[in-house]
């Protein structure tokens, strides 16, 4: 296989790919980028045997063939390659070794077969769709704040897409919780998404996905099945396993009673719970806030390091109420909002409280309280 590749080309296509190969790994193969020049394209393909990624690339190709090298080395050496760099990828396949040439720099790297390479079986997919990249991107870059980190309660490490009914027909939604916070995004539903099944996507994928979503103008095509989900583009196509489990029932978690309303500026808020959480301690990072009329007044009592107070002027006009948050969550859910005005949805100290976006119900998050 000989190939000449442009520098910028070749970086964003290795980064995709080693990205996902795990760093620590007892199978060799796994570490490495499989490398297939074919024609006038290159494809390269690097999975962690549950998320695979291919990018396709144009080079010059001289000998088409395909062999594995390391991801990581080789993302290394393009990365530190001079701007503009024409690099020039050989592989003799009887030493075992590729080199890689730019310029005055030359590098021998060892390989291994392309037969050991694992490829991702590909399965029957049952809805295939549509969807605009920045739709995309809105419902996974929302949710995935909540995630849930803790391993026993696997059915949680991922966002739930899926399809659900809401005031104005049919929609797209994707979920995540972690039991203290949860975040519901909504948009359309595309065309062909209708019998779409309900699928966990992992955490992982979700931060790698970012990278395939990052063209505004892009339609992304994704296919669904019970098993696995597919995103991709016309360079990119990244497969994944989804989570075998059942996700809970979240819809018994949304408040649905809350009358007492907050409206307030959600970048002024967050910036004042960043402000009075500095004296908080590490472990409970409380927060509280205590509401009258248009006024709110957010404190942090910690007894080993002292207290903070700031007053906000905002829309309230319930009975007096106070009430306690992580101030980690708070403002983990005020920095998802677009919109100027954050609108805070209150029962009582002791009940989940609902917020959105403004009058937008196609994002809706729900964090519950903490004793102060």
């Amino acid at each position: 296989m000989k190939l000449s590749i442009e520098r910028s080309v070749l970086l964003k296509a290795v980064s995709q790919a080693q990205s996902v190969v795990e760093r620590r790994n007892t199978i060799p193969i796994l570490a490495n980028v499989l490398i297939e020049a074919e024609g006038e394209n290159v494809h390269f393909r690097a999975t962690d045997l549950d998320i695979e990624v291919m990018d396709r690339a144009v080079a010059q190709v001289e000998r088409a063939g395909s062999t594995t090298v390391s991801a990581v080395t080789l993302h290394e050496i393009v990365r530190k390659l001079p701007d503009g760099a024409l690099v020039t990828l050989t592989d003799d396949g009887a030493s075992g070794r590729i080199t890689v040439e730019a310029g005055r720099s030359n590098f021998s790297l060892a390989t291994l077969p392309k037969e050991d390479f694992p490829v991702m079986a590909s399965s029957e997919y049952t809805a295939n769709f549509t969807a605009p990249a920045p739709v995309l991107r809105r419902l996974f870059d929302k949710s995935k704040f909540a995630i849930s980190t803790e391993e026993t309660r696997y059915y949680l490490n991922g966002v739930y897409m899926h399809v659900s009914d809401s005031d104005g027909g049919q929609v797209l939604r994707c979920v995540a919780t972690d039991g203290h916070r949860l975040a519901r995004i909504d948009a359309d539903l595309p065309e062909g998404a209708k019998d779409m099944p309900g699928v966990i996507v992992p955490r992982k994928t979700v931060a790698e996905l970012r990278k395939v979503l990052e063209d505004d103008d892009m339609q992304i095509a994704v296919s669904v099945s019970e098993t696995k989900v597919r995103f991709a583009t016309p360079d990119i196509t990244m497969t994944s396993k989804v989570i075998d489990g059942t996700f809970p029932d979240y819809t018994r978690v949304i408040p649905q009673g809350n009358t007492k309303k907050l409206e307030v500026d959600a970048s002024e808020f967050a910036r004042a719970v960043d402000r009075v959480s500095t004296v908080s301690s590490e472990r409970s990072r409380a927060v509280k806030l205590s509401l009258d009329e248009d006024r709110l007044v957010l404190s942090v009592n910690s007894p080993d390091s002292g207290a903070a107070e700031e007053e906000l002027a905002v829309a309230y006009g319930d009975e007096h109420l106070e009430i306690g948050f992580n101030a980690k969550y708070l403002l983990e859910i005020a920095n998802q909002v677009d919109r100027e005005n954050a609108v805070f949805m209150f029962n009582s100290s002791g009940d989940p409280t609902l917020m959105r976006e403004g009058n937008d119900a196609s994002a809706v998050y729900v964090v519950m309280p903490m004793r102060v």
